[in-house]
This record gives C-alpha cells, sequence and structure tokens, in this order.
C-alpha cells in the first residue's frame, strides 16, 4: 500500500509534492533455518517476480478499491504457477537512514456491530456504529461476479438521513476547490461471485460512526457490516472513576478520541486531515502518559521533530510535514510540543535519556524564539484556537511558552549536568517574565484583556509574580461566575483553566465548569451525543478531535488527587493530594509506574473520609489527608502518626501531609 509514504492524490497541505515520496517498493532478508541446523538468506535481487493483484487504488485518505475478481488463489503458497508473473524491477534505495520501527505496530483492537441500520433513500443503507471511531468497516456480502459495493464513512447525517462528509470545504478563500482530489473516505469492493465474501481493505483507515453502503445486493443485516477499531498498539497504563456520571462520561470521549487519533503519531483528527498537528498533541500529552504506555511513540515523534528542524531552530505546525506548515499553523503555542513532550516523558517517566537526545535541539528552539522577541514579547504562532467566545492576543500565549520552554531548558540543563546553560536559560527565563509582566499586566490582578485563558496562562506558566497571584486567581473567579460557570476558553485555555484555579485552591469552582452542561461545555456535548471530543465547542466542525482532553488528566491530578512530584519523577515520590468538593462522594485513580501500580480513592460518607493509597516498591509517597489536626487522623484504626511507615510531616492548607513507604494505607479523618 501507498500509505503516508506515496500520497498520490493532492491534498491541502501538499503531501502529494513531499520530497520523500516516491512508489513503495520492498526490501527483505528471509532467514531460514533448517532442521539439520543449516541456514540459508533469500534476499530481493532481481530474480524475484511481481504482479498486480485485486487491489486496484489506495490511498490513506482516499480509500480503498478492491477488485475479487483479480484475486489469484494460491499465490503465497510454493506450488503456485508464478510463470505469467514478470520479473521485479530494482529500484533506487530509499535516500537516508533505514531503521527499525520502534513503537508498537497499530492493529485491530476491537470490534463494533451496528446499533441502527436504515434506508433513507432506496438502495441507500445507513449503519450506525453508535460511537465514533478509527478503524474501517468488514464487509460480508454475496451476490453476483462484478457487483459493486461502495462504504462512504463520516461521523454525522444530513437532515434526510443521508451521510454527510467532513472533508468538503475549500482550499483556499475564492478557489473553488475541495481539499482531496479524487473519492473522500470511501472504500468500494467488486465481488468474484463464489459465494460468500468477507472483506476489509488494508492501506487506509476512516474517522467515523456511520458507514453508508450503496450497491449492496438485496437488502443488508446488521451482520453484513461491522465496525474494526484500529489504533497504535499500546497497551492502558491508567484509570479514573468517581461518583460523577458526566466525568466518566468525559473521560470515556477522551479516551476514544485518543485511541483514535494515535496512528503511528498523533493525528489532530482521522478523517479530514489526519495531520501530526504539534499543538493538539502536546495539550494532550499528558493524559495518554497517565492512561497509556506510549512512552516507544513519543520518542519516535520527538525523532521526526529532530528531523523536521531547521537549522534557524524553527519547527513546522505538523509534523511529520513534506514542506507545508512553516509559514502558517506553527509557532511558540505549537512547536512547544518539542519542549513540552520530552519534559513530560522524564516527569512522568524518569527518563533523563530522552532529554539528553534532544537537549542541543531543544535549546536551538528557545534560541531561535529570542531572535522572534522584541522587549521579551514573542507574537508570532496561533494563539488559543477557537475559543468558546472571547479571543485572548496571541502575544499573550505564546510568549507564554516561550517563557515555559526557556524554563524547561533551564532544569533540563541542570538535570544533564551544564550548570552554566542551567544559569543561563534561568537569568533569560527572568528577564521574560519580567517583560511579560510589564507589557501584560494592567494591576489589579488583570493581565490583558481580562479573558479566562489569559488570566489562567499568568498563573499557570508561573508568569505571575507571587503577590499579585492572589489577586489574579480572584479576577479569573470573578470571570469564570460572570460566564455563568461556562468555559470561555480555546484549546489553550482549557489546559490552563482547570489547573491554574486547583492549584490556587479554588477547586469548588474548577469542578462547577468541569460539570456544567450548559453550552459551551463538555457536558453539552455529552448532551447532544457525543461519543469523542470535539474540534469546536459549537460541533461545527470535526466531531473526533483530542486538542480538548487534558481536562481527563486533570481529573487524576486533582479529583482523585494522583500525582507526579518533579523533584522525584516517574512516581519513584508520589504526590497523593485529593481535592474534596461539594457534589462528588468519591474519585480513584491509578497508574502503572516505571516502579509498579501507584493507586487511591477517596471515599467521603457520613461526615468522614476514607482514603486509600497504594505505593509500590521502592518508591515513597506524599499523603495529604483533609483534616482539623494531625491527631485526627487514622490509618486503619490506629493514629496515623504511629502507624508503620508513616511520617507526619506538617499542617498545610486544611490538611494533615504524612510521607509513606511502600505499601498499603487506609487513611481516615472526619471532615467539617
Amino acid at each position: 500500500g501507498n500509505g503516508f509514504y506515496n500520497s498520490h492524490t493532492r491534498d491541502a497541505w501538499d503531501f502529494d509534492k513531499a520530497p520523500w515520496r516516491d512508489e513503495p517498493k520492498l526490501l527483505a532478508q528471509i532467514r531460514l533455518e533448517y532442521e539439520d541446523g543449516s541456514v540459508e538468506t533469500v534476499a530481493t535481487d532481481p530474480s524475484w517476480k511481481a504482479s498486480t493483484g485485486p487491489v486496484v487504488l489506495d490511498g490513506t485518505r482516499q480509500g480503498e478499491v478492491y477488485d475479487a475478481r483479480k484475486e489469484m488463489p494460491g499465490w503465497d503458497k510454493g506450488k503456485f504457477d508464478d510463470s505469467a508473473w514478470k520479473p521485479a524491477e530494482p529500484a533506487k534505495p530509499i535516500p537516508g537512514l533505514v531503521s527499525a520501527q520502534m513503537m508498537p505496530p497499530i492493529r485491530q483492537i476491537e470490534t463494533l456491530k451496528p446499533v441502527k441500520i436504515t434506508e433513507p433513500k432506496p438502495g441507500v443503507f445507513v449503519f450506525d456504529m453508535g460511537q465514533n471511531m478509527t478503524g474501517w468497516a468488514q464487509l460480508k456480502v454475496q451476490g453476483p461476479a462484478g457487483t459493486k459495493v461502495e462504504m462512504r464513512y463520516g461521523e454525522r447525517l444530513k437532515t434526510d438521513g443521508t451521510l454527510e462528509q467532513l472533508g468538503e470545504f475549500k482550499v483556499n478563500a475564492g478557489i473553488a476547490q475541495h481539499v482531496f482530489q479524487g473519492p473522500f473516505q470511501t472504500d468500494t469492493y467488486i465481488l468474484k461471485g463464489q459465494g460468500e465474501e468477507v472483506w476489509h481493505p488494508h492501506f487506509d483507515y476512516h474517522g467515523f460512526q456511520y458507514v453508508e453502503v450503496t450497491g449492496f445486493p438485496g437488502k443488508p443485516e446488521a451482520d453484513n457490516i461491522t465496525a474494526c477499531v484500529l489504533h497504535t498498539d499500546f497497551k492502558p497504563a491508567g484509570s479514573f472513576a468517581c461518583s460523577n456520571e458526566l466525568l466518566n462520561k468525559i473521560q470515556t470521549l477522551t479516551s476514544w478520541s485518543y485511541r483514535g487519533n494515535y496512528f503511528g503519531y498523533p493525528t489532530d483528527c482521522p478523517h479530514r486531515e489526519k495531520n501530526g498537528w504539534t499543538g493538539d498533541a502536546h495539550l494532550a500529552a499528558e493524559y495518554g502518559m497517565l492512561f497509556f504506555h506510549n512512552q516507544a511513540g513519543y520518542t519516535k515523534w520527538m525523532n521526526d521533530f529532530f528531523d523536521e528542524q531547521r537549522d534557524s531552530g524553527e519547527l513546522p505546525g505538523i509534523v511529520p510535514t513534506g514542506g507545508w506548515g512553516y509559514a502558517w499553523g506553527n509557532g511558540p503555542a505549537w512547536d512547544s510540543a518539542y519542549i513540552l513532550i520530552p519534559w513530560y516523558l522524564y516527569l512522568y517517566n524518569g527518563d533523563t535519556g530522552i532529554l539528553a537526545t534532544h537537549y542541543d535541539r531543544m535549546k536551538r528552539y528557545v534560541d531561535y524564539l529570542q531572535t522572534k522577541a522584541k522587549d521579551e514579547i514573542v507574537s508570532i504562532g496561533l494563539g488559543d484556537w477557537v475559543p468558546a467566545k472571547t479571543e485572548t492576543p496571541v502575544p499573550v500565549t505564546s510568549t507564554g511558552y516561550y517563557y515555559a520552554d526557556t524554563v524547561i531548558v533551564s532544569k533540563a540543563a541542570k538535570i544533564l549536568g551544564r550548570e552554566a546553560d542551567a544559569k543561563a536559560y534561568a537569568d533569560r527565563a527572568e528577564q521574560i517574565r519580567q517583560g511579560y509582566n510589564k507589557a501584560f499586566y494592567k494591576g489589579d490582578g488583570v493581565y490583558a484583556n481580562g479573558s479566562q485563558t489569559a488570566l489562567s496562562c499568568a498563573l499557570y506558566q508561573g508568569l505571575a509574580d507571587p503577590a499579585e497571584m492572589k489577586k489574579v486567581t480572584e479576577k479569573l473567579v470573578a470571570a469564570v461566575h460572570g460566564n455563568g460557570d461556562k468555559i470561555d476558553v480555546g484549546i489553550l485555555g482549557a489546559k490552563y483553566l482547570f489547573r491554574a484555579l486547583t492549584a490556587n485552591g479554588q477547586n469548588d469552582v474548577a469542578y462547577a465548569v468541569a460539570i456544567q452542561k450548559a453550552a459551551p461545555s463538555y457536558g453539552w456535548w455529552v448532551d447532544q451525543g457525543a461519543t469523542t471530543l470535539w474540534e469546536e465547542w459549537a460541533g461545527t466542525g470535526s466531531r473526533n478531535h483530542i486538542m480538548f482532553g487534558d481536562i481527563s488528566a486533570w481529573m487524576v491530578e486533582a479529583l482523585a488527587g494522583l500525582a507526579v512530584d518533579p523533584e522525584q519523577p516517574g512516581f519513584k515520590h508520589t504526590i497523593v493530594r485529593p481535592r474534596i468538593v461539594e457534589g462528588l462522594t468519591w474519585a480513584k485513580a491509578e497508574h502503572q509506574s516505571p516502579y509498579g501500580r501507584v493507586a487511591d480513592k477517596w471515599e467521603l460518607k457520613n461526615g468522614v473520609l476514607t482514603l486509600s493509597v497504594s505505593i509500590p516498591p521502592n518508591a515513597t509517597a506524599q499523603v495529604h489527608v483533609p483534616a482539623a489536626s494531625e491527631d485526627g487522623v487514622t490509618e486503619s484504626g490506629k493514629p496515623a502518626s504511629q502507624a508503620a511507615g508513616v511520617r507526619f510531616v506538617k499542617m498545610a492548607d486544611g490538611t494533615a501531609v504524612f510521607e509513606v513507604e511502600s505499601g498499603e494505607y487506609v487513611f481516615s479523618a472526619k471532615q467539617k
């Protein structure tokens, strides 16, 4: 199949013009070990033969055309007569480094059956799979040879019940062209007419909830179309659940969007673009690392960044790219994936190797941003994409990431023993922070235009002066309440808002926003029937994007209270700090860390809080138990300060703080 290696039809992102493009070719070496101990190697050379087969056409975004009449039964068996086949043509080697795949392959993970079949027009059958997903349909059919069955995929229906496909929009304003040349998300199967035939494509994938089938011989039933769910085969690493079913539903939406948008690399959507938008990916990366063992996937993708970075330090907005994205779509809010994801890999896995590999390139990018800064302010790039209502000035968020990136480079330098760099970039970060406050702080807690994103950015990125944080927090709370406890942010602010509120003691406010059902909100999406996260609050664009997914990581770290300690990463030392909010009676989370299973669960019943904690061998934790004093906290029925493996540290912010060794603990304390 062609894959992204050979995008042979035009699209808006110029993959048809990619410098690597070429026809598929085979480089193979087969090692045969015989029973007598001898070994033979068979390698591709001019003695090989080749032929065309039943795959008539394939394109990753377009679909596959399969003519079963062209099948050659037994072609893969030793006694097949290949006299009609022609010698394979020698091909030029692939320029560049050929290396082994370092991450799990894409596999079929599960199968879904349709929940509903309709016939909106004669001969037009629509299968509703009940779930927005990524993969393809498997067809089971019987009919005359030459019968052509067409399957079109999409995630919504028109008012007449027929399929509506996302992707039919203009390349440039005023130019009447579609993004895609040829068919879009369409598979075609031509029957061979030999009894029951079962088929699915092999060289494409689609994003869809609905499959529209035409040309089917007769009237199809539920078992004639099944949906095969595919994604990179990373294994689960964590979970979250709580007493609020809406939050549990949001978790499910996030899981489907994350998995469906990791197909060899993180994508924005599985239908229209399938692009590795860097901003979308870093915003969801902490969720990905908490819930899945995807370290190899991210490590591989960072190598792609290494390859794509220009000598100037500039990065494109999509990775991989054939050249598109250096002039539009990039900038700090997106490019920072190359700084943030290696840092997250370090935090969640204790991986210093990823920092060592990319440190010089990370530094190069921060130095590049310095050349774009004026009075420490960076104004290039995209801003808080698709805000609900209020737009935040681009320099606010771009400079925020410039500062965050510089801080990370300083920390990475210290970890790697580069003390001079550590100091130099720490000093530069402080200069950026001062420049940021000079440019955007209006006084009395207000940053820039006072939007939820601008205020939470200053708090989340650590830009606000400590003496002003209380005022900024008050303004943020007022902005949220003034908007009816509804969200008024885009994809950047969606990450800042919940974390900034929690970090500054406004847990109930963050929770109120999270469970909001009036539009715009996650709850409104759920009420509209969403089964994945959407691209826009109004639901007018794609309905399978991951860029709003950090809320699910926030639930783990804030509501369940399970978080990494940056000073001892990889869950070597875990921070267990549940936030007890009104209306939530229990929450739990777990994560399979490099040391083993880390987990906690809290439950509030009859005025008593019970907090269960599990810490793996060779690891420790700091546990925060809401209590009036340490004397009111017990562990397994005994005073906590006297329990084995438990040491009382201090009282802080209405919680008793304990250090615990590896083991299982059950803390209890009466609540006000």
